[in-house]
């Protein structure tokens, strides 16, 4: 699908058109990292990658056993939407982290991961709104790839809504809500709490107001929550917790999740979505007749995993003994305070010119490799990348390698 503009034009904070996803105007923030640091060897005799978001902390122990169990349905075409038993599991799961009764049957949908959920459900959204001359699509600025892809692939035009300190690093709802214009023709906004990268928490009352521009519109609020359970303080606040409270319930409101933060399962590629039934029952449709299934003995390891919390207390409990680390080593270096949520650090390098220079100098000079924060983002509708200045470091490694990465980061000032 696309609509009148078929080439690829950016500006103003958005960007038109499929091709932008093929003619290098999006690209991978890896594949741009693969180019900035080509050529150029490590400066220690031990590297130390901190660039993806690949959790390290033990994966449950039980999930080659309850995948042996299930081994039979290998020979059978998954259920799509989820067997009874994963849906059954995830809906119990949002009761007792989120307080949210949801029906398993009509409210919950099995994915293929949160990624090709959250790329596909652009589709339903744009045929929510048939009829608009300039659909967009509007994403917090720093995105995850899949939102702009959506957005793109669907001929939706992608809009970024910066989301920098002066706004707690979550897009600002109040200058979104005086641009009715803007708002008229939006067919879905995404969120993520806790943010990728800068580890924001959306709270009650900003996911009440990004919820009620979205009713009051009629786009499609979808709210990514990837990283919800890894936090070493308070539990994040979720979007269907706030939404039961209301007189709509989950009306425009769709959440994603998965087992790959969570659980340290990114192999399984295992997620779900849940929300608003009228919308999940289109969604349904167009997954049936296109998207990846999750395998049968997969669908089975991942109600066991949802069903126990064992193994994401242990993990929260490594993080926080990264985070402690962090905190003593860096102190308020590089304009560093602990994120409420996820695993990631977002640094402020503007004294070394920037977090594309930063990134140079970190590899080249003490062989730590970062992701520059300009490869994760867009300039948005003020011209400005907010990424700019920053670099994003993912705290996976082991505890003692983040110990070392984090001193010889220090360094880099000294």
């Amino acid at each position: 699908m696309t609509n009148s503009h078929s080439r690829a034009t950016s500006g103003n904070g958005s960007i038109r058109g499929v091709e932008a996803l093929t003619d290098g105007t999006i690209r991978s923030p890896f594949t741009q990292l693969r180019h900035l640091l080509d050529g150029i060897s490590p400066g220690h005799a031990h590297p130390i990658e901190l660039t993806i978001g690949e959790p390290r902390e033990a994966m449950p122990g039980f999930i080659a056993d309850r995948i042996a169990e299930a081994s039979a349905s290998f020979g059978k075409y998954p259920q799509i939407k989820g067997s009874e038993e994963l849906r059954g599991a995830i809906a119990d799961w949002i009761g007792r982290r989120f307080g949210a009764p949801v029906d398993p049957e009509r409210e919950i949908l099995a994915l293929n991961g949160s990624r090709e959920g959250l790329t596909l459900a652009c589709l339903p959204a744009m045929a929510r709104k048939p009829g608009l001359s300039e659909p967009a699509i509007l994403m917090c600025n720093p995105y995850y790839s899949a939102y702009v892809a959506g957005a793109l692939g669907c001929g939706a035009e992608a809009v970024f809504l910066n989301a920098v300190r002066e706004s707690g690093f979550l897009p600002d709802l109040d200058a979104l809500a005086a641009d009715p214009v803007l708002l008229q023709r939006t067919v879905a906004l995404f969120l993520c709490s806790p943010s990728n990268p800068q580890g924001a928490v959306a709270d009650r009352v900003y996911i009440l107001k990004a919820l009620e521009l979205a009713r009051r519109h009629d786009f499609m609020l979808f709210f990514d929550e990837c990283y919800s359970e890894i936090y070493t303080d308070t539990a994040p606040t979720g979007g269907l917790e706030v939404a039961a409270t209301t007189p709509g319930r989950f009306d425009n409101l769709v959440v994603f999740n998965s087992l790959s933060k969570r659980s340290n399962l990114p192999g399984m590629r295992s997620g779900f979505c849940a929300g608003d039934a009228r919308f999940l029952a289109a969604y349904g449709e167009i997954r049936n007749m296109c998207a990846p299934q999750v395998a049968g003995p997969i669908q089975h390891a991942s109600a066991a995993a949802w069903r126990d919390e064992t193994h994401v207390e242990a993990a929260r409990v490594a993080y926080r003994e990264k985070f402690a680390l962090t905190d003593a080593i860096l102190g308020d270096r590089f304009g560093y305070r602990r994120p409420a949520g996820g695993f990631c650090l977002w640094l402020d390098m503007s004294h070394l010119g920037g977090g594309t220079n930063a990134a140079v100098t970190l590899w080249k000079s003490f062989g730590v490799k970062v992701i520059p924060g300009a490869f994760l983002a867009q300039p948005g509708r003020d011209g400005r990348n907010p990424g700019d200045e920053y670099v994003r470091v993912a705290l996976v490694q082991p505890t003692a390698v983040v110990k070392e990465a984090i001193e010889r980061i220090v360094e880099v000032s000294a």
